[in-house]
């Protein structure tokens, strides 16, 4: 089954992020979604693509509706859970 979960951290070093949880075990395989908050020091480099992205999903009324209903799911634990093979045969687009 597949589990939402929700946490803030910073960017380490070299571009690391870590997730502490105790919810997934070791050699777990995971997708992961990054939203980055924009700081006023980020001018240059990769992050103005990831704010570019940022920025086409706040871009219109539906995407913003979406994306903030989709949050707002995850936080009050309003998921549907499936396997990876149930995942496989609706959505895999690499079949």
């Amino acid at each position: 089954m597949l589990n939402g979960i929700k946490q803030r951290g910073i960017v380490g070093k070299d571009g690391k992020i870590e997730i502490q949880t105790s919810e997934l075990a070791e050699g777990t395989v995971v997708e992961i979604i990054i939203l980055a908050e924009p700081t006023t020091t980020e001018s240059t480099g990769n992050f103005g693509q990831q704010q570019d992205t940022t920025a086409y999903l706040l871009s219109n009324q539906a995407n913003r509706r979406h994306l903030l209903t989709s949050l707002q799911q995850l936080e009050n634990r309003q998921i549907i859970s499936f396997t990876p093979e149930e995942w496989d045969e609706e959505h895999n687009i690499h079949s």
